[in-house]
């Protein structure tokens, strides 16, 4: 049951896989996919998988910004063109567990920034929101580090709220079209909760998608996690997306833990992080299961 200490890399300004992910592909890249199907009849998880060896507050463990990135290049690269291809060009974004960087694909990120310039001077001006969002992209960020936060150009607003605290999202985070979150859901130890929570904020036919590698604070990752194989986390990870309501649930892989192929290993560029996205869909009359609360926990005092 492989897993890494969470990467603390600074990225690299100049390399290679950052220069390619800026160039533009009309093709859409064919991920080798592994259908899920609930291998449960109810919630199989106890509260024992969710307990961390570190139980402290998060809000501790994350108050100093880490303005660094935790997959390669490589991997990062692989991530952008997914995106490119699979994130809608125009409407709302949540960006969960988010930091100081997205990882959108260029295109992406001018659309985005450009709403998040729009947003500024509205609030500046003590403007209306309105529609105006809606003409573009507007990405909405969630996450734990008002710094690493602020320092992202792609967010037009973000909260700072402990999900493992509050696994509640804001209700004026709705109406979402699609919601990102990279290498953290191991981290929750509600998931089912944010999850569903999630999909009542969701359009229908709105979509999430999770990013998984095998790079963690292991102090800090749910204990279950730990002790299962990769191919277990990704099941897992479909498990709580059908205990919390969503469908279509799909995991791709995007890269294996090999040496790099084709240009990138003409620079001597290795993919070392395996990267999958665990996606699932908002299906029309889409509802949390039966089971209520498959692992809720009294709140914090």
């Amino acid at each position: 049951m492989p897993f890494h200490l969470r990467s603390t890399r600074p990225i690299l300004q100049f390399s290679i896989p950052a220069l390619l992910a800026t160039m533009t592909t009309k093709t859409s890249p064919t991920y080798p996919s592994t259908s899920y199907a609930p291998r449960h009849t109810s919630f199989p998880y106890t509260d024992a998988d969710f307990r961390r060896s570190d139980p402290s507050p998060d809000s501790s463990f994350y108050d100093s910004p880490r303005f660094v990135t935790h997959i390669d290049d490589a991997a990062i690269a692989r991530l952008r063109a997914y995106y490119l291809h699979n994130l809608p060009a125009k409407g709302r974004v949540l960006d969960l567990c988010s930091s100081w960087i997205s990882h959108f694909p260029p295109s992406l990120e001018e659309a985005a920034i450009g709403s998040a310039a729009r947003h500024s001077e509205r609030s500046h001006k003590n403007s209306p929101d309105a529609t105006a969002e809606q003409e573009g992209l507007e990405v909405l960020g969630l996450g734990m580090n008002a710094a690493e936060l602020s320092a992202n150009p792609i967010l037009s607003s973000f909260i700072c709220q402990d999900l493992n605290a509050a696994a509640a999202l804001p209700t004026h985070l709705a109406p979402l079209d699609a919601t990102t979150c990279v290498v953290s859901i191991d981290y929750l130890t509600q998931p089912v909760e944010v999850l569903r929570s999630l999909l009542s904020l969701t359009k229908e036919n709105g979509t999430v998608h999770l990013v998984v590698s095998n790079r963690c604070f292991p102090t800090k990752a749910i204990g279950r996690w730990l002790r299962v194989s990769e191919q277990e986390r990704l099941h897992m990870v479909g498990d709580f997306l059908w205990w919390a309501g969503w469908r279509e649930v799909e995991i791709l892989t995007l890269s294996v833990d090999r040496e790099g192929g084709g240009v990138l290993a003409w620079f001597g560029e290795r993919s070392e992080d395996p990267l999958w996205v665990v996606r699932a869909r908002k299906v029309s009359g889409g509802t949390a299961t039966s089971e209520a609360e498959p692992n809720s926990k009294p709140k914090p005092s």
